[in-house]
């Protein structure tokens, strides 16, 4: 399958997909003229790392799931890996959280000030 043809049913750009081949997530082979051609299976595999994506994850840790996702094993490797995902996640929402609190407590006292 070619690059636009790939693009057009995963519902991505050409330019996601190549960042995909860069990121060493999606794999394509050149034909004589030097143009990429996608396997069968590379609309599914478009999706799946763009599932994955929405989860918050970031693209060296869906380079370690996709293997998992591959083989349909889920191993206690693959739990591990995910349960670490979702604490770097709620660090990150505490922090968002502390950095909104800060933002409020700016603005309610530049209320005070303004009237």
């Amino acid at each position: 399958m070619r690059i636009g043809e790939v693009a057009e049913k995963a519902g991505v750009s050409v330019r996601a997909l190549r960042y995909y081949e860069q990121q060493d997530l999606l794999r394509s082979t050149r034909n004589p003229g030097g143009h990429r051609r996608y396997p069968g299976d590379a609309v599914e595999r478009v999706r799946l790392i763009r599932r994955l994506y929405s989860m918050g994850l970031p693209s060296r840790t869906i380079r370690e799931v996709l293997p998992f996702a591959d083989s349909g094993v889920v191993s206690a490797e693959l739990l591990e890996l995910l349960a670490a995902e979702r604490d770097r996640l709620d660090r990150q929402l505490t922090d968002l959280r502390d950095m909104r609190g800060r933002l409020h407590a700016c603005i309610v006292e530049a209320r005070r000030h303004d009237g």
